[in-house]
């Protein structure tokens, strides 16, 4: 077999229907959103201030995920329903939301995730003595 044939059998599979728990993607399972998602979420907003959503849609890999980004930059992210549902929980927690594909994610989150990624790694020098 070709390397083109590859690519032209690749292009006749079909999507597999979803399964028991979420969603096949390929080889992956995407589990559904749950429970303890929408909990996890209300307890970010009610423990933080400044609290920003980001709907981020539904892709090949993920399913529709709300990213609430807190005013220091820490961040937490959860799948959820639908987009609609998403939007639906900002307003009632009174947050700001935005769509993310438009907006992207703020620069608080990524200079947040610089400074974790400094104090991890000067904690694991000082763990090894330096």
């Amino acid at each position: 077999m070709g390397m083109m044939d590859r690519f032209r059998r690749g292009a006749r599979t079909k999507m597999s229907k979803p399964s028991r728990d979420g969603f096949r993607t390929g080889s992956t399972t995407v589990r559904a959103s749950d429970r303890t998602d929408e909990v996890h979420l209300r307890e970010f907003v009610a423990e933080r201030h400044g609290v920003e959503g980001f709907v981020e849609p539904r892709t090949a890999v993920s399913d529709v995920t709300l990213l609430l980004v807190a005013h220091d930059g820490e961040w937490t992210r959860r799948r959820v329903p639908s987009v609609n549902w998403a939007h639906d929980f900002c307003n009632k927690h009174q947050v700001p939301s935005y769509d993310a594909a438009v907006v992207g994610v703020p620069q608080r989150m990524r200079d947040y995730n610089r400074r974790m990624k400094l104090e991890q790694a000067r904690q694991r020098r000082e763990d090894l003595g330096g």
